[in-house]
């Protein structure tokens, strides 16, 4: 350790003029916890629920839900009611989500993302509530038009990000759609800008589309999500579809005891 602080310095001088570094607690299987805000620039925010981020793959998340399972209720209290703390604090304006890592019943500030991210739309299923929408009127009205106890949560949604790469090893697959054809029915939903015919390209995202699903419990989520990645025909580039559905089958899924190592646990 002696010989690491020692190298980890000098570099820290030669790049930044200080050789001061920082050490930082390790988590070695801990939960990714965000919640999702509203702030309207003057001080006031409010939360619309919280969602576990913790399937990912290279610290990517690949599969969210909200609200977080097996979150003791005071925890999750405590969270929220901090995160809003935060935005207030800094007097955040627009949508934006405030990140965890949630080792056990304790929790510790990860960061900030001050923008709508890929996975607003299981904070939207869950509360009725157009982030998009909201966050443009927060701008054109710098108000929120919504107070805390406006905000009714119900139910579960799960969003997989179906990503043009190789489900083992992940590495981006290009090429043409030859065939595209999605799922739907009542709780389904999806968000794509590709089609039959398009092509994806190596030089941006490997992000094909959002499959979202929502449910009155975790469980009718998920089986939704289970028949929709199986009706989601996407040929001519490989997908991480299979990989989904074998997340979806996984006992530490299920019971929603997972943390951001079950992939690696997998294997």
């Amino acid at each position: 350790m002696e010989k690491i602080f020692a190298i980890l310095g000098n570099e820290a001088k030669a790049a930044f003029g200080s050789d001061d570094i920082f050490l930082e607690k390790f988590f070695e299987r801990p939960k990714h916890f965000e919640v999702q805000i509203l702030g309207d620039g003057k001080g006031d925010a409010i939360h619309i629920g919280d969602r576990d981020c913790s399937v990912q793959r290279r610290n990517q998340k690949i599969i969210e839900e909200g609200n977080a399972p097996l979150v003791k209720e005071s925890v999750r209290k405590n969270i929220r009611n901090d995160a809003v703390k935060i935005m207030k604090a800094v007097n955040y304006k627009g949508a934006g989500t405030v990140e965890f890592l949630l080792d056990g019943d304790d929790y510790f500030f990860l960061e900030v993302n001050t923008r709508i991210q890929v996975e607003h739309t299981v904070s939207e299923e869950i509360s009725g509530i157009d982030l998009v929408k909201k966050q443009i009127e927060i701008a054109t009205h710098e108000n929120i038009g919504l107070t805390q106890k406006d905000v009714h949560l119900s139910g579960h949604s799960i969003e997989c990000r179906i990503n043009a790469e190789d489900q083992f090893n992940f590495i981006p697959s290009a090429g043409t759609i030859t065939k595209y054809v999605q799922p739907g029915g009542f709780g389904v939903r999806v968000d794509s800008g590709f089609c039959q015919g398009d092509t994806v390209n190596p030089h941006y995202d490997s992000l094909v589309a959002k499959l979202i699903t929502k449910g009155s419990t975790r469980e009718i989520a998920i089986n939704k999500m289970k028949t929709a990645l199986k009706e989601f025909v996407i040929d001519g580039i490989k997908t991480n579809i299979p990989l989904h559905l074998r997340i979806l089958e996984n006992t530490s899924f299920l019971d929603g005891t997972y943390t951001t190592q079950l992939l690696t646990e997998m294997g």
